[in-house]
């Protein structure tokens, strides 16, 4: 017998959503309006006076060089931040998934450093790597290898995608292991009896599988590497040596709260809003394609 359940009530799906849609626009459409809208303005310091000046903003925006380079950084910051987490958390998923005995401990520990925020998860890896007395960069000079990423732009873009990647492989991790226990048994099974070999039943059965899950990874940590990173920026680096790991969200806060530029900083929001925007439009054009449901 089935039951089909009605709403007598024509407001009440409306009343379910309406918090969530209440989220979304205070959080979300509002400020944005309010950044699209600052954009358009020069102001002073306390926004006390303004000046409507139309386009200037985003004119000065993209002739200055400097600002190429904060996209070139943010670009590389985000293909390691997606890489490194999405790698090894795939790898971490099957190796767990393997395992017999003892499988639900492993799994859990795995999954704890998703609890760590991104700002304190920065500043554990910068006592790690910390030039004077860090662990691993006197493992590092013990073996010949001299680390100091105050001096150094590549050590230092090393170290803050490391610590971004950290706690975010914990999520990748839960979500790699759910979609592999959702693959039936009897496809693998099936593989190996055809004399397929691990690595071979990997590529060949599996991964295909995992598709979707990798697709939608790879949109979530792409928009994690671009907008919740800021807090690991501001607290291993700033941004240095120089303006070698400033990215786009760390300028519109070094623009907008230390040189009180607010317009250009409302540009610069307003600039990166669109290209995830974009970056999300295209992984779901182009890239979707060839996933698999």
């Amino acid at each position: 017998m089935h039951k089909n359940i009605t709403f007598n009530n024509r407001w009440l799906p409306y009343l379910l959503v309406l918090p969530q849609m209440a989220v979304t626009i205070v959080f979300f459409i509002w400020p944005a309006a309010q950044a699209l809208k600052q954009s358009f303005l020069v102001e002073d310091a306390f926004g006390l006076s303004f000046e409507f000046v139309w386009f200037d903003n985003f004119i000065e925006l993209f002739t200055d060089p400097a600002y190429y380079g904060v996209m070139i950084n943010t670009a590389l910051f985000s293909l390691g931040v997606t890489a490194v987490t999405m790698g090894i958390a795939l790898l971490l998923a099957v190796m767990a998934d393997g395992v017999l005995r003892g499988k639900r401990t492993y799994q859990l520990l795995l999954t704890w450093p998703y609890a760590v925020a991104p700002a304190v998860a920065g500043v554990l890896w910068l006592f790690l790597f910390n030039p004077s007395n860090g662990v691993l960069a006197l493992a590092l000079r013990a073996i010949g290898y001299d680390w100091n990423h105050y001096l150094n732009g590549g050590q230092a873009m090393a170290l803050v995608i490391t610590a971004a990647a950290w706690p975010r492989i914990a999520y990748n991790f839960i979500f790699f292991l759910a979609a592999l226990q959702s693959i039936p048994r009897s496809l693998i099974e099936a593989a190996a009896i055809d004399g397929a070999g691990p690595a071979r039943r990997f590529f060949s059965v599996i991964f295909p599988l995992l598709s979707p899950t990798t697709f939608f990874l790879v949109v979530v940590n792409v928009v994690y590497a671009f907008f919740e990173t800021f807090g690991v920026i501001h607290t291993v680096t700033q941004g240095g040596p120089g303006t070698a790991t400033e990215i786009l969200v760390y300028k519109v806060f070094k623009d907008g709260f230390i040189g009180l530029d607010l317009g250009s900083s409302a540009a610069q929001s307003v600039v990166l809003m669109v290209i995830v925007i974009g970056l999300t439009a295209i992984q779901f054009r182009y890239i979707e394609r060839k996933v698999q449901y």
